[in-house]
């Protein structure tokens, strides 16, 4: 499959990924977006990122601009640093997905590209007729990256927020690894390094498999641990594990981040857990199509429509973005309109230590309702997506798939296909936008009930596709 863009950026196999390819791609957001005269450029810890970005630097520099070498950091710590000073950004990662794919997240001075700019960058790109010309522009390197986006979490939650917290820190290959240990240290907590690795790790947040579950439950108990927390290649997934080793959901984190910041307007994906429309505080609750582009789009026009709006978003896979100045336990948060996994994990920590009940406790305390997930990879979007049409369009070929379920009681097409059943439960099924994946997600009222869904409707799946 050729790199083409997803919910999260341009993405392709790495042996596609040539220097032509991405020159080009770079050229056609150069000259299709705003850049503020600037491009900051940076890339997780892939073996085929480095060349990559050199590409992204090269290409750059060739159109006349400004560009910014920030190394590798977290896609969320670039952003911020782009942001702050008006320029555009270039983000050098495949995020969860295996090492042999990457690709390029773009950024314009406000934040994350949007659809209409993925559409007029696919259209540059085509029609071959960005110019090449524009001379040597100038080199930078950033190296206070990593440590402004530490000090924005230290002046909003004050160097006590942790205090008396042990915290485990998953390192694997995350380009986060470092800057997470160094946040949790600098808002007083007590930091265990854990499982570092030098062969790059594809960890998915959403789909977190078995083996790493058993070795965040024996990490807590060996090392007497109060969470683990971890993130995803680039950083702007967060994990959070509590004192038992479970892992608390990337859509509680973002209703517990939302809650604790006073939020009142939810913009959240349709497969998010539907416990937020249960919960008291929050006014508005806005439903997406899955990827961040659209929670932004969602949260740009409710501050176009109330600019003092207390708008938040989140995604099932926790990345968490802010749209206005909230007011942390220390100083002032600014908003941040990109992906965030840093805020989603320090939140709740911070919320269940201040209320001395645990971050267990503070899950316990919500509405019941619990999601999981999980995927087929190496599923084709040729392949999967007529099997799903076919859903779509045929009330007998979902009553067949969904045999073990009780009667349809709903069904949302706003990305994929969403069921809801008499009684309650749901079961979500979407291909992948970024990589040869097939999803699914289910919504039931205990942990191990969604789990089985996934479960039994991943076997269904694996049946059809072979």
């Amino acid at each position: 499959m050729p790199p083409k863009f997803g919910t999260s950026g341009l993405r392709g196999l790495v042996s596609e990924l040539t220097p032509g390819l991405i020159s080009s791609y770079v050229r056609a957001f150069l000259e299709s977006c705003p850049h503020g005269g600037g491009v900051y450029v940076g890339w997780d810890l892939r073996p085929s990122s480095p060349d990559i970005a050199n590409a992204v630097i090269d290409t750059v520099r060739a159109a006349g601009l400004e560009a910014v070498n920030c190394g590798p950091v977290p896609t969320p710590t670039l952003a911020l640093a782009s942001m702050s000073r008006g320029y555009a950004a270039i983000m050098v990662t495949g995020s969860h997905i295996p090492a042999d794919r990457n690709g390029l997240k773009f950024y314009v001075p406000g934040g994350e590209i949007s659809k209409e700019d993925e559409a007029r960058i696919n259209t540059a790109y085509v029609d071959g007729t960005v110019s090449t010309e524009g001379g040597t522009g100038s080199l930078e390197h950033a190296d206070d990256c990593a440590r402004n986006y530490v000090d924005r979490y230290r002046a909003t939650f004050g160097g006590e927020a942790l205090s008396g917290l042990r915290i485990g820190v998953y390192q694997h290959s995350s380009v986060a690894r470092d800057i997470m240990a160094d946040a949790v240290c600098a808002l007083g907590g007590d930091v265990v390094l854990l499982g570092r690795s030098d062969i790059f790790i594809p960890v998915d947040t959403e789909a977190v498999d078995p083996e790493t579950r058993i070795l965040l439950r024996d990490w807590v108990r060996e090392n007497e641990l109060d969470a683990v927390i971890s993130t995803d290649g680039d950083g702007d997934r967060p994990m959070l594990a509590d004192v038992s080793g479970r892992i608390v959901p990337g859509d509680v984190l973002g209703v517990l981040t939302a809650r604790f910041l006073g939020a009142h307007v939810i913009c959240t994906p349709v497969s998010s857990n539907g416990m937020v429309a249960e919960m008291e505080g929050f006014t508005d609750l806005l439903r997406t199509r899955i990827g961040s582009p659209y929670v932004i789009a969602a949260m740009e026009k409710v501050l176009a429509d109330r600019p003092d709006a207390r708008v938040v978003g989140y995604e099932a896979n926790g990345g968490f973005l802010l749209g206005y100045t909230a007011q942390g336990p220390a100083g002032a948060l600014p908003p941040l309109m990109t992906r965030d996994s840093l805020l989603p994990v320090l939140a709740p920590l911070a919320d269940a230590r201040a209320r001395g009940c645990g971050l267990r406790g503070l899950v316990a305390g919500l509405p019941a309702r619990f999601t999981a997930a999980d995927r087929l990879t190496g599923i084709d979007p040729q392949v999967s997506s007529p099997f799903l049409a076919d859903l779509v369009d045929d009330p007998d070929a979902r009553r067949d798939f969904f045999s073990e379920m009780p009667a349809e009681a709903g069904l949302d097409l706003t990305d994929g296909l969403r069921v809801t059943f008499d009684g309650g439960d749901v079961v979500h099924l979407r291909p992948s936008g970024n990589a040869p994946e097939f999803r699914c997600y289910a919504e039931s009222a205990s942990p191990d009930a969604a789990d089985h869904l996934v479960k039994i409707h991943l076997a269904r799946l694996q049946e059809y596709f072979g």
